[in-house]
């Protein structure tokens, strides 16, 4: 997370409505020259100044359209720090992207790290040399940590997928291994697309192995959703394991298709089963829709998943009368339910607990009119540049998944799959 200087006092001290005005006059004083993005999960006194609203590949998207169309020199995403990342990646190298508070991550992206990725994927795809005689076995190697592991078969091979939800530098990394960028709308295409063998076919008695990063659990409900068996085909690697090698012995990664980074969303691991209980017992009609970030016995309680896009869709073309409980972060479900309950539908959130987005929360009034501002009287602060290189393959990552989906962003709404499986 990069550090964010304070504010001048002037910003802190102003009222909502001084804020209000002020953010409007600016506003109008840029004119074309400005795109303003806001994801679905920002607060309603900041997302009402959007140019657009989505989730964050469609946003990026829509920022490079609007570029194109009308010259604009600047973008300022109402969102955390990868998002702005993307922004810069797929808008022209003259626009300047503004993230209004540096200190706006994301704790999943920050979850894997480029070093960390770096070596997880020396010891998965380390194929060893062949030992003397006084060596030990050939199959035996020594990992970075200095225990002792086996070495990936030849007829492996390992194919690195990442959730738009990273870094650049590990969508950069993925662009570079063959791998490609998925949203959690195209994840299972994008997982089809790679066992199939990626941007080479896949060999007459060749395996394939999926190295998916940094939400475990977007990739266990995609897997799951595929017919893979949670238990014996998937394991999780954990960066931080005091053990080395992920914390798994070789065993684990030779019979697993999936090798899941350990990273989680935070808002969406507060939800819990028995939360899908609690609600069913008060409203035994409600349909219960979830993120796919969920964990997977969320999941399987849940009559739906849907990404932030597909949720949206769900509940905006849902029937007079019905109700639902949607699992994901507490602004964008309040928004959807005062819009429904014009329509007669009722939608309220999964769980009573305070499931918001805390990085996308420094997104606040005084720091977007503190960069607008500072725009009007031509000066750029908090500018998110990525690097030329880190960009020219994260496009590769990213061009790959636009290729099998066309746009990448297209709403993804999924019944929940076999309530039996295990967990």
């Amino acid at each position: 997370m990069l550090w964010q200087p304070a504010l001048p006092d002037r910003y802190t001290k102003m009222t909502d409505p001084e804020l209000v005005d002020a953010i409007r006059a600016r506003r109008a004083e840029l004119g074309d020259d400005l795109v303003i993005l806001g994801h679905h999960y920002q607060q309603d006194d900041v997302i009402q100044f959007a140019d657009f609203d989505g989730d964050s590949f469609k946003l990026s998207q829509l920022a490079a359209e609007r570029v194109e169309e009308t010259g604009a020199k600047y973008v300022i995403f109402l969102g955390v720090h990868f998002m702005a990342e993307s922004a810069d990646i797929l808008t022209p190298e003259q626009t300047i992207v503004i993230l209004p508070d540096l200190g706006a991550g994301c704790s999943m992206a920050d979850m894997a790290n480029y070093t960390e990725t770096v070596e997880a994927w020396e010891e998965i795809t380390d194929r060893g040399t062949k030992p003397s005689s006084d060596q030990g076995k050939e199959s035996d190697r020594r990992s970075l940590d200095g225990s002792m592991a086996r070495s990936l078969d030849p007829s492996v091979r390992v194919i690195p997928i990442c959730y738009m939800n990273s870094s650049a530098a590990i969508k950069a990394f993925c662009g570079k291994h063959g791998g490609a960028v998925c949203t959690s709308s195209n994840c299972e295409r994008v997982f089809e697309w790679a066992l199939a063998g990626g941007t080479q076919p896949r060999g007459e008695n060749e395996e394939i192995k999926i190295l998916f990063l940094p939400d475990q659990h977007l990739g266990r409900n995609t897997a799951a959703s595929m017919g893979y068996d949670v238990a014996t085909q998937m394991c999780v690697w954990d960066p931080k394991s005091p053990d080395g090698f992920g914390g798994l012995d070789r065993d684990d990664v030779e019979r697993s298709t999936f090798i899941l980074w350990k990273g989680h969303c935070s808002v969406h691991k507060l939800f819990r089963p028995e939360h899908v209980d609690e609600i069913r017992a008060m409203w035994p009609d409600v349909t219960v829709m979830v993120h796919p970030e969920c964990d997977h016995d969320v999941v399987l309680k849940a009559d739906m998943t849907g990404s932030t896009e597909g949720i949206k869709k769900a509940i905006e073309t849902a029937k007079p009368g019905s109700r639902w409980a949607i699992g994901t972060e507490v602004h964008m479900v309040n928004r959807l339910a005062n819009a429904a309950k014009e329509r007669g539908v009722t939608v309220r959130m999964l769980s009573d607990c305070q499931c918001l987005c805390t990085t996308m929360y420094r997104i606040d009034m005084p720091h977007l009119l503190y960069v607008m501002d500072n725009l009007a009287e031509g000066k750029v602060v908090n500018q998110i540049k990525v690097d030329d290189e880190v960009k020219k393959w994260s496009l590769e990552a990213l061009d790959r998944m636009l290729e099998l989906t066309g746009t990448g962003v297209v709403a993804s709404v999924t019944v929940a799959q076999d309530k039996a499986q295990p967990v």
